[in-house]
């Protein structure tokens, strides 16, 4: 049996996908439907009981990066423990493996939860330590994993293209054109590289399914919640308060955590300033236009 803890829209769409498995889905509050038009089929438990996830082969935890730490405070749990959220804690600056601790594995890649649970073919990264029996647990003939020990890698290239979508949605909203667009993304990608090099990270990682092929999904469609909530910033408009967007806290965090190494993140410290309306939009991109000339 596997565990999923968390019901939204991401934990209900692995419970389809793994449901051949026997999946356990924990959700706080077992009536809510976060991804409408999905039933859950059979081999698929639902409960708010977090005791019926004893005994589990894995447990999932599809819950939002700011809420991760606070909820294994207050519940404790044990086994093969794999975060399935993107970000940066903003209380600690650590990834999700940090603050599960040591053994902890990370789900993440290029995915949308509306493609998982239709059954379209994804490709993920696992990573962890070395466990090819997780790796075989997790796929299905639909759900393809990839398995690194590159924790930090992994776990930096899911968190860090949040912030980065956010800036290419800004750019459209904005009106700037594609052109602008696809220049962002270069150099978004630059600064994920160096920030995740000086944390250790390895290059090829950066370079797979959890950076640029998560980059590449979530800045190109309004599929992605990052995306949209930057091109609204860039329009000048409200965003829903009810959608989680891990990327715009993940923008504070990198901010504050480029600026403590000394790594330095242009696009992703305008991207902070925004969504604080600590600058315009015409100031920032004026701040990075006019930027001291530089070989690539």
């Amino acid at each position: 049996m596997i565990g999923i803890v968390g019901a939204g829209a991401f934990g209900r769409a692995l419970a389809v996908a793994l449901a051949a498995r026997g999946v356990t889905l924990w959700a706080r509050d077992p009536g809510s439907e976060r991804l409408p038009g999905v039933a859950l089929p059979e081999g698929v438990r639902l409960t708010g009981d977090l005791d019926d996830l004893k005994g589990a082969e894995a447990l999932l935890l599809a819950l939002p990066m700011q809420a991760l730490s606070g909820f294994l405070a207050e519940h404790p749990l044990q086994g093969r423990l794999v975060a399935c959220c993107k970000g940066i804690d903003l209380a600690t600056l650590k990834g999700p493996s940090a603050v599960i601790g040591e053994g902890a594995f990370v789900l993440t890649g290029p995915s949308f939860a509306a493609d998982i649970a239709a059954g379209l073919p994804t490709a993920l990264t696992l990573a962890g330590p070395d466990d090819g029996g997780l790796q075989a647990l997790l796929s299905t003939p639909t759900l393809r994993l990839y398995r690194t020990t590159d924790v930090v890698g992994a776990e930096l290239g899911g968190a860090l293209k949040n912030v980065v979508a956010i800036a290419a949605g800004v750019v459209i909203g904005a009106g700037l054109g594609e052109s602008a667009r696809a220049a962002l993304i270069t150099r978004g990608f630059a600064e994920m590289q160096r920030l995740a090099g000086a944390l250790g990270a390895r290059p090829e990682t950066l370079m797979g399914l959890s950076g640029l092929g998560d980059l590449v999904l979530t800045c190109n469609s309004t599929g992605s919640r990052n995306l949209r909530f930057g091109l609204a910033l860039g329009r000048g408009e409200a965003f829903d308060a009810s959608v989680t967007v891990e990327g715009a806290a993940t923008a504070e965090a990198v901010a504050r955590l480029s600026a403590r190494m000394g790594v330095e993140m242009p696009i992703s410290t305008m991207v902070a300033r925004l969504i604080a309306h600590d600058l315009s939009l015409p100031e920032a991109i004026r701040l990075l236009m006019t930027r001291p000339l530089k070989e690539e």
